[in-house]
């Protein structure tokens, strides 16, 4: 799928009602011989990157284990919406809340299922956490207590995922497709959009 794609997809799913994606605990299991897992850190596309969906993207990696990896892009965001309107795309008829969020294509799968990253202050019973610093929320709720200023300090409000099957990313990394670097709430939250890619490669740690 394109990324041109994945966005008018992702419009829709601004208009139609969404779900948000309640994410498994991760396996604990290993990732595979000399590979550690990338759990809480930034995958930074080379600039060679010949995938247009990942052309200088920067990826949190929420998830990586036995069982594959899942990462949201942070710096793509295609729009600012309401939280009112997002509320009522997600089938609630309370549309009494204030304020708005900027949306990002979070990667190119289902781009229909939206998740929340955001700083580790704030924690619901499905809430996951990525380190000690971030987590990822997916309900309704935390839009709710975002709009009543109760949600969490810093967030990022995605929908769609990256996503890899076991041993796939451990691939990519061997073709060189990949840098890494250690997550770091200002690029994942506060940093111009438009930056994110240059401030993230100039902290690459795997220089292939």
């Amino acid at each position: 799928m394109s990324f041109i794609r994945s966005l008018g997809l992702l419009a829709v799913a601004m208009v139609l009602p969404a779900t948000l994606l309640a994410l498994p605990a991760p396996d604990g299991g290993p990732v595979g011989p000399g590979n550690a897992s990338l759990a809480g850190q930034l995958l930074i596309a080379v600039p060679s990157m010949t995938d247009p969906r990942f052309d200088h993207a920067v990826i949190l990696m929420v998830r990586h284990d036995s069982q594959g990896a899942l990462g949201i892009i942070v710096n793509r965001p295609v729009a600012d919406r309401s939280l009112a309107s997002l509320l009522h795309a997600l089938g609630d008829t309370d549309t009494g809340v204030a304020g708005s969020v900027r949306i990002f294509a979070g990667g190119p799968v289902q781009p229909d299922i939206g998740f929340v990253i955001h700083s580790a202050d704030y924690h619901r019973p499905d809430t996951v956490d990525i380190d000690s610093r971030l987590a990822v929320t997916s309900s309704r709720e935390i839009l709710h207590d975002i709009a009543t200023r109760q949600g969490p300090d810093k967030s990022l409000v995605a929908f769609g995922y990256a996503g890899w099957a076991a041993g796939q990313l451990e691939g990519e990394l061997t073709l060189h497709a990949w840098f890494t670097a250690p997550e770091d709430p200002k690029l994942v939250f506060d940093e111009d959009r438009d930056k994110v890619w240059d401030e993230a490669m100039k902290r690459r740690t795997r220089d292939l």
